[in-house]
């Protein structure tokens, strides 16, 4: 049976003050939405702290985007984004990870997150994509992610955070919970010499356990 929406507004909400509590986002920022049975897009509301929200502070959008109701985040053509091109999306994170942020900004040379270091990071996600930067609230936003979608469902966003996508709510939580840990990891390492890889046999088998387990978020 499908989760009734009374329940995934809640869930929502609990979300929201999970990653305020890991001190994933700060105040007002970061968004969260799920896809209800119906096909419309509850989302979390612009301005609103995500530490104090109520479920019925939650916004709803039509997936062509036009508001049913309440005043939805501003980033919520990223959302949409997601949705459009991924069918098994439910939910979508999207928090302001403070060390995955400065990774980002320390290493703009990275076009992915390292991989070859970390099973985990293999085992539960794959790989991790890091998108350029667009501008937030803007169209741009969703366009960058494209060609990343439907693949990936952990993608670090250039100087704006991590966004996860799920086939539920704590799939997408997961995701970003996981990328901050992952990066905090590795900030450790390169403060005291570097990150070592794996050989290039293990790495291979890590990937052939993680195609066996599918593509969720772990």
């Amino acid at each position: 049976m499908a989760p009734r929406e009374d329940d995934l507004r809640a869930e929502v909400c609990d979300v929201c003050r999970r990653l305020h509590g890991r001190n994933l986002l700060a105040a007002a920022d970061g968004n969260v939405s799920v896809r209800l049975e119906d096909g419309t897009i509850a989302i979390t509301p612009s301005g609103v702290a995500k530490n104090r929200m109520a479920p019925g502070d939650l916004a709803l959008l039509d997936p062509d985007g036009t508001v049913l109701a309440g005043r939805p985040s501003t980033e919520r053509l990223m959302h949409l984004a997601v949705y459009r091109a991924c069918p098994e999306a439910r939910a979508v994170v999207h928090a302001h990870p403070p060390t995955a942020i400065a990774l980002s900004l320390a290493r703009p040379d990275w076009a992915w997150l390292p991989s070859d270091a970390l099973p985990e990071v293999i085992l539960a996600a794959g790989a991790v994509p890091i998108v350029p930067y667009a501008r937030p609230g803007t169209a741009a936003m969703g366009e960058v992610l494209a060609p990343f979608l439907p693949e990936r469902r952990l993608l670090m966003l250039s100087r704006h955070g991590a966004l996860a996508w799920g086939e539920d709510l704590e799939e997408a939580y997961r995701g970003v919970e996981r990328l901050e840990h992952v990066c905090q990891i590795l900030k450790a390492a390169l403060e005291l010499g570097g990150a070592a890889a794996l050989p290039p046999e293990e790495v291979e088998a890590l990937r052939e356990a993680r195609a066996r387990n599918g593509r969720r978020l772990l």
